[in-house]
């Protein structure tokens, strides 16, 4: 497999992921700064533009983070990374939509903005409100989501890798993290994995 990244940025979930199956993939850098996400040859992989992109042994290419991490997981079911029971599932998959669907795009408003609105007012507007919908959302977060060590408890599963990349950000962001004791607790808590360590020797992290 083959799995298209940028460093820091949420594809390192699907890195983190797969060190935990302990699957063999092949990492390939998008380089950002040089707007290699842009060119017809990245487009052609994901015409989104966005990384990250698995290629899978046989030729399929997957574009969400979300599913790239189910299907490692499935990939490797007996790493446990996601659970069998219905119930537990589906509360895994709550977390990593919410992640998805509205922390990451807090998130990108303060660098994103053109995606949204063309006037720097609004750019300037979007940026001011990160830190506190980004608070928002930790807090949210902190309540909802992480229910003890990881999002699932006691056990590991791919919504940790998901949660970890986007709480990374969230310092940069303007967040007080000493006012979030359990992500300070849980950041600690994944930069000790191996699978961490691992994305970190790479100089992903």
């Amino acid at each position: 497999m083959r799995l298209y990244y940028a460093p820091r940025t949420i594809s390192i979930a699907a890195v983190i992921a797969l060190e935990e199956a302990g699957l063999p993939y092949d990492p390939v850098p998008v380089d950002f700064a040089s707007g290699a996400q842009t060119k017809p040859e990245y487009l052609a992989l994901n015409p989104k533009g966005r990384v990250p992109v698995l290629e899978t042994d046989m030729g399929a290419l997957l574009t969400e983070t979300g599913a790239i991490l189910e299907y490692i997981a499935a990939l490797a079911p007996d790493a446990g990374l996601m659970p069998t029971d219905p119930i537990k599932a589906a509360q895994m998959r709550s977390v990593m939509y919410y992640l998805a669907a509205t922390m990451h795009v807090n998130h990108a408003h303060k660098m994103r903005g053109h995606r949204w609105a063309d006037q720097q007012s609004s750019f300037d507007d979007m940026k001011s409100k990160v830190a506190q919908t980004m608070t928002q959302s930790a807090r949210y977060f902190t309540d909802a989501c992480l229910s003890g060590d990881y999002v699932l408890g006691d056990a590991f599963s791919v919504a940790d890798a998901h949660a970890y990349m986007v709480c990374s950000w969230l310092e940069g962001d303007g967040v007080e993290l000493d006012d979030f004791p359990k992500i300070q607790a849980f950041l600690v808590r994944m930069q000790g994995r191996a699978s961490v360590q691992s994305a970190i020797a790479q100089g992903m992290l």
